[in-house]
């Protein structure tokens, strides 16, 4: 049912004319307050206009007067309108005119309508942004196995905790994160990663990303110059860009950043980031030698190095590697790491273990945009640590993961003998192929047999992507880790045929020389 035809007044009170929808879902009163406040902001009620007696409106709409007080009151509470004993409901008297004329003038122009432009920082981040993947299907990179994960020991843990939460625990506001936790972190690194830090030195966040953007804040002012691999981690462009930095990427190579190519390009920066251990996405492990060349440089050029150690746990032959920041003697080394890839992406906690001189200033920033962590899960994962089914977890998934890393070698190499370069990788999460130069697809650029795996429900990463500039390595990232030895062959079976349609898709597919 609709009410309309306005409502005739004596004296000045205005008339209104509106439309009430009393079928809809959206109450009466909030359908009148939107209404008037429609009609001021057209002009069409002005500066100092008198609004109907709430009785006399009420009657008209067919409406109860308390229905019409809640719409006045919360026009009123807006600075919409303003009340004086004997003089009734008035349009605010300090508005400005907003009439304008604009019936006269017809509909506004379209760029008046128009928000106002988003900065150009902010475009090209989200250029360079992709959304998380909304379906989980082979090979997407970087996935653990969630299903191998023990919820049942992690339940009776978050029970042990929550169900009678210490009053203490419930208002801990520590800006570094859970006093237990950091501890069983240092813990950890010493003991497992050769890292050299207290649990003063740990902050949790939210994962890696957010340890990333909180180094780059800290750290970059516009226009510092920042050094990292290429190819490298996108997520380390987006927020050094953020930051307003000058992003230079140095090449990788077998062992790992080429460091001498590196300082050539830029003698002396602000920071410099590196995945030393496992380097991401090509795979290979930096020398101990560039190591200290590194250590040495950021010593004598007075910058910092971000240590991004993303899945070190998984060393399918040997020990992990020690951490760079275990080397490190002159405090330069900031260390990244997060529990993601080793319990459940959901968990959403990482941390940061940055040098005692850095501690103040990434408390008080961290403070002062995100305040302190999510204490939620930080007393489990630190009991889960102490008691030890953290390691065992790990050991028992490093054991999985190698054992399907072996088997997508052994069917990349048996189905694509002579196209892809199939490295002989020992740790990770991903392998990625290079295809071979003197190979029938030497020429075909990646991104084709991106599109054409897609279309059978196969993500392969191309590797080009991973690049910036001109001079860029075709080649697939293919993930292992979250899929069972079944699933990965019938990947590898779907990859084939669509490798062999993007080979015969003609000059399209083509690299341009």
């Amino acid at each position: 049912m609709t009410a309309s035809g306005g409502v005739k007044l004596g004296r000045d009170s205005q008339l209104i004319d509106l439309d009430l929808d009393r079928s809809g879902a959206q109450p009466l009163n909030e359908q009148l307050y939107k209404g008037i406040k429609g009609l001021i902001l057209a002009g069409v009620l002005r500066s100092g206009a008198r609004l109907p007696a709430s009785r006399i409106l009420a009657r008209e709409l067919e409406i109860s007067r308390n229905t019409v007080l809640a719409a006045y009151d919360q026009l009123l509470a807006e600075g919409f309108t303003e009340a004086r004993p004997g003089a009734g409901t008035r349009v605010s008297v300090d508005l400005p005119d907003l009439s304008g004329d604009l019936r006269a003038a017809g509909p506004l122009p379209a760029d008046a309508k128009a928000p106002p432009p988003l900065p150009a920082r902010v475009l090209d981040l989200i250029s360079r942004h992709s959304p998380g993947p909304g379906t989980h299907r082979p090979f997407l990179p970087g996935l653990p196995d969630v299903a191998a994960f023990p919820f049942d020991e992690w339940g009776r843990a978050v029970g042990r905790f929550w169900r009678r939460p210490p009053l203490a625990l419930l208002d801990d506001r520590d800006g570094r994160g859970h006093a237990p936790l950091r501890r069983a972190i240092a813990d950890y690194l010493v003991a497992v990663r050769g890292a050299k830090c207290t649990a003063d030195q740990v902050i949790i966040t939210s994962g890696a990303q957010q340890g990333i953007d909180l180094c780059a804040r800290v750290l970059l002012e516009p226009g510092a110059s920042v050094v990292m691999e290429n190819p490298g981690y996108r997520g380390l462009v987006s927020a050094f860009s953020s930051a307003g930095a000058r992003v230079v990427q140095a090449p990788v190579d077998g062992e790992g950043l080429d460091v001498a190519h590196a300082r050539k390009l830029a003698p002396h920066p602000r920071l410099l980031a590196v995945t030393p251990s496992h380097q991401f996405p090509l795979g290979s492990t930096m020398s101990l030698a560039r190591r200290l060349d590194l250590l040495s440089w950021a010593r004598d050029a007075g910058f910092w190095v971000l240590e991004d150690d993303y899945d070190s746990e998984y060393r399918y032959r040997g020990r992990p590697l020690a951490a760079l920041q275990g080397l490190d003697g002159g405090d330069r080394v900031i260390y990244v790491g997060t529990f993601s890839k080793v319990m459940f992406p959901a968990l959403r906690l990482g941390y940061l273990v940055v040098p005692e001189p850095l501690i103040d200033a990434f408390v008080r920033l961290r403070g002062a945009v995100d305040d302190f962590p999510a204490l939620a899960m930080q007393p489990v994962l630190a009991d889960f640590m102490e008691s030890g089914r953290f390691g065992a977890h790990v050991r028992r998934m490093r054991q999985i993961y190698g054992e399907r890393q072996a088997v997508l070698r052994d069917e990349l190499i048996t189905r694509f003998e002579g196209l892809f370069d199939v490295p002989d990788d020992d740790a990770g999460m991903q392998l990625t192929v290079t295809l071979a130069s003197g190979g029938p697809g030497g020429n075909l650029a990646d991104g084709a047999i991106t599109r054409e795996a897609a279309a059978v429900d196969i993500t392969a990463r191309a590797l080009s992507g991973y690049y910036a500039g001109p001079e860029r390595r075709h080649g697939l990232v293919l993930g292992y880790t979250a899929y069972p030895a079944d699933a990965l062959k019938r990947a590898a079976g779907l990859l084939e045929p669509a490798v062999g349609r993007a080979l015969a898709g003609g000059q399209e597919t083509r690299i341009l020389t």
